[in-house]
C-alpha cells in the first residue's frame, strides 16, 4: 500500500484533532477555539503546535493528553509544542464556536477592533460593549465578578431573566 502524501497525512491529523474538545468547554474543539495552531511534519516526525488561552492555563496538560489519545486512534504520535507568541486572542475563536458557546450558555467574546492593541494598561478602558445574555438575548446585563468559572471568563447576570452566565473575556 503506498504511503499517503505529506499533505494528505497532515489533513488526516487535522481531521483527527477536529474532534478534540476543550476540556473546560466541551461543546467546542481546541481547533475552533484557536488553541490548535499548527500541524507540521519534518524529518523528525509530526509536531502539533498549541497555544494556551492565557499564561498558566491549567488545561494545557489535559489538552496535550487528549491530542495524544486522538492521534493514537489513527496509530499516530507527535511531539506537542506549546507556543506562547504570538499570544492567543479571542479573535481566533471561529464564528461556529461562538454560536456553540452561546447555545451552551456562555456569552461569546466581542471581536476586537482591527489594530487594537492588547497591551496591559493601568489607565481606565474605554466603555465596554454591551454583553447580550446567551439565554434570553437581553443586553440588560451586569458583570458580577471579573472572574467566572475559569480565569478566561467573567461572571455576568441578566437583569431581565435574572440568570447568571459566563462571558468569555475578549483579549
Amino acid at each position: 500500500m503506498p504511503m499517503p502524501s505529506t499533505a494528505s497525512r497532515l489533513q488526516q491529523v487535522w481531521d483527527a484533532l477536529d474532534a478534540v474538545p476543550d476540556p473546560e468547554i466541551p461543546v467546542v474543539s481546541i481547533r475552533e477555539l484557536g488553541i490548535l495552531r499548527d500541524v507540521r511534519e519534518d524529518d523528525t516526525g509530526l509536531e502539533i503546535v498549541i497555544t494556551p488561552t492565557y499564561s498558566g492555563c491549567p488545561a494545557m496538560d489535559q489538552i496535550a493528553d487528549d491530542i495524544r489519545t486522538a492521534l493514537a486512534q489513527w496509530q499516530l504520535s507527535a511531539r506537542i509544542t506549546t507556543q506562547l507568541a504570538p499570544a492567543w486572542t479571542t479573535d481566533w475563536i471561529t464564528e461556529a464556536a461562538k454560536d456553540k458557546l452561546r447555545s451552551y450558555g456562555i456569552a461569546p467574546p466581542h471581536t476586537l477592533a482591527a489594530g487594537s492593541d492588547r497591551v496591559m494598561r493601568f489607565a481606565p478602558r474605554p466603555a465596554a460593549q454591551a454583553v447580550a445574555c446567551p439565554l434570553c438575548g437581553s443586553a440588560n446585563t451586569t458583570e458580577t465578578s471579573h472572574f467566572g468559572s475559569t480565569a478566561c471568563k467573567a461572571l455576568y447576570k441578566c437583569l431581565d431573566c435574572m440568570e447568571p452566565f459566563d462571558l468569555f473575556k475578549p483579549y
